[in-house]
């Protein structure tokens, strides 16, 4: 079998059928899933064997996803949570991506399944972090990482001691190994409940907090902030706000000129064996106008 969905759960009756009805209509049929249940009483459980799913028992989701890779038969380990809706030829897309270029361990961009204009730019913020730190820093959220079953034995699994940020630390044991690589070929929509249920900032300050306790003092094996496993279902979309609709614009532009301008410089490096005066001059004269155009779009 070419790959596994894990997926692990805890009351998830109302937004699981989602995730699974886009998992049904993937054009890429070669994978089985795994629902990776903490107990559920909310009829979680009977909707996947309903369903006729591969249902196991969880808990925490590191200790979830551990359990239902160790019944998983697949080449490759897709770790989703209910939450997630992938296009139907993403299976197709991803796995022909990470074959045809070496890769053994990603992730991809993650959108909002939310109108509100600050959901989009704390994901486009959240985005851009994954991407410019995959050598230096590397990150995956627990609802999006894609793994080569070898690799994921080879380093053990999630380790189950830890309360948050599980998902970061398996990636960064596995990154020693083989590099975390960011997809180019397809991308997921994520529900924005905890966004909703914590609060958009508050929610961001909790991430920040975590992000600082694994800086100075390690890896989270005590609860450094209120996050529980599990949670409402409701659903909230703000009003349209024009600043942060702009700011959110100029972040997308700010990506693009990054990217394309790592692509000239590429491209120019290949092409010469040292680059000549002027070249060097032009390089620096494109990233000041960067940064420039970044301050502009940020602070005015």
């Amino acid at each position: 079998m070419k790959a596994s969905i894990v997926i692990p759960t805890l009351n998830e009756a109302e937004l699981l059928p989602r995730l699974l009805d886009r998992l049904a209509a993937q054009t890429f049929r070669d994978f089985e899933v795994i629902v990776a249940d903490a107990d559920s009483n909310d009829g979680t459980r009977e909707l996947v064997r309903e369903r006729g799913l591969i249902l196991t028992d969880g808990g925490l989701p590191g200790v979830g996803r551990n359990r239902g890779a160790a019944i998983a038969r697949g080449d490759w380990f897709f770790f989703f949570d209910a939450d997630v809706l992938p296009p139907p030829d993403f299976l197709a897309k991803a796995i022909a991506e990470m074959e045809e270029e070496g890769i053994r361990l990603a992730t991809c961009w993650f959108e909002p399944d939310s109108d509100h204009p600050l959901d989009a730019l704390l994901f486009d913020l959240a985005n851009l972090y994954v991407k410019l730190s995959l050598r230096t820093d590397p990150h995956a959220g627990g609802f999006a990482i894609f793994i080569e079953r070898a690799l994921f034995e080879r380093i053990g699994g999630f380790d189950e001691s830890l309360k948050l940020a599980e998902d970061h630390e398996l990636v960064k044991r596995a990154a020693t190994q083989a590099p975390l690589h960011f997809l180019h070929s397809t991308r997921i929509r994520v529900n924005v409940r905890r966004l909703v249920k914590d609060g958009r900032v508050n929610y961001a300050g909790k991430c920040l907090r975590v992000e600082l306790h694994r800086l100075f003092h390690g890896e989270a094996t005590e609860a450094v902030v209120d996050y529980q496993f599990g949670y409402d279902s409701e659903h909230q979309r703000g009003p349209q706000n024009p600043v942060l609709t702009r700011l959110r614009q100029g972040l997308a532009d700010w990506n693009q000129d990054y990217t394309d301008t790592l692509e000239r410089l590429s491209q120019e490096v290949r092409q010469t064996t040292g680059l000549q005066e002027e070249q060097l001059r032009k390089l620096r004269e494109r990233f000041d106008a960067l940064k420039e155009k970044v301050r502009s779009q940020l602070f005015r």
